[in-house]
């Protein structure tokens, strides 16, 4: 048995995706579809399942920082079907490797932020147990660790 499209509004298209409506309106108006938005007899938009499937790609390949005009490319070379598949390959090598060094610069980033939290972490236990014991906590993070004498420039 034929499975049935069940058609959906841009509200129901933008509670599913977490779009808003004028966001989808503008990738209507971009050409980010891979099919035109159909509209119903009434004249409102009406969408497909395969349409959230397809936007649910543009949301996490612009959640990656993929950027609009890289996009609307994809789209373009979707669009056109078999035959572009090298030049679809070749933008998403490209686009891996932005992540790719994004999670990369993400990690040290996070690398220093664990210490930094470790280092405060124990400041502040130190002082509580200072303040039980009556004796003075470390006054700077220099005092605590030679390894933090570059917080001026960090920080």
């Amino acid at each position: 048995m034929a499975e049935i499209t069940k058609s959906l509004s841009i509200g129901q298209v933008a509670e599913r995706t977490g779009l808003s409506v004028h966001a989808l309106r503008f990738y209507e108006r971009e050409g980010l579809f891979v099919s035109p938005v159909r509209r119903g007899p009434s004249g409102r938009r009406v969408y497909s399942q395969d349409d959230v499937d397809w936007l649910t790609v543009c949301i996490i390949l612009r959640a990656s920082g993929m950027p609009m005009h890289a996009l609307s490319r994809y789209a373009d070379l979707v669009r056109e079907g078999a035959g572009n598949e090298e030049e679809r390959l070749a933008l998403m090598r490209e686009h891996q490797a932005h992540v790719t060094a994004q999670i990369g610069r993400l990690t040290e980033s996070l690398d220093l932020i664990r210490f930094k939290v470790g280092v405060y972490e124990d400041l502040v236990d130190q002082g509580a147990a200072a303040h039980q014991c009556h004796t003075p906590p470390p006054s700077t993070d220099e005092e605590r660790t030679p390894l933090l004498r570059h917080d001026a420039v960090v920080e």
